[in-house]
């Protein structure tokens, strides 16, 4: 629970360059400066739209499922095209991930 507050002053440069960055990094100024003050890492991995796409599908997929299956209108499922998009999902995480690591 953040209930501390921390007032600073700085140039409109300093404050700009780290706004930019924070916004880059997909952070808040606050979690930003904070991350940063803390000594952690940030990553940014470009190209995760992709990746929360295919997820949002595949977890409405698993959603429709249950209903019919709560309901008992299914009683077996094939999951061979929710598996198939899955693993294309996992792929293009690793991918994505690798390029990360030799950047």
């Amino acid at each position: 629970m953040k209930d501390k507050n921390l007032h600073v002053r700085m140039t409109k440069s300093d404050y700009e360059t780290i706004r930019e960055k924070a916004y880059g990094s997909y952070l808040t100024i606050s979690n930003y400066i904070t991350m940063c003050a803390l000594g952690k890492q940030i990553y940014v991995v470009e190209g995760l739209d992709e990746v929360i796409r295919q997820q949002k599908r595949i977890g409405n997929n698993l959603n429709q499922l249950t209903h019919l299956a709560h309901e008992g209108k299914v009683e077996t499922v094939e999951l061979q095209e929710l598996k198939a998009e899955y693993e294309k999902m996992n792929q293009t995480l690793s991918d994505l991930l690798e390029r990360k690591r030799w950047r």
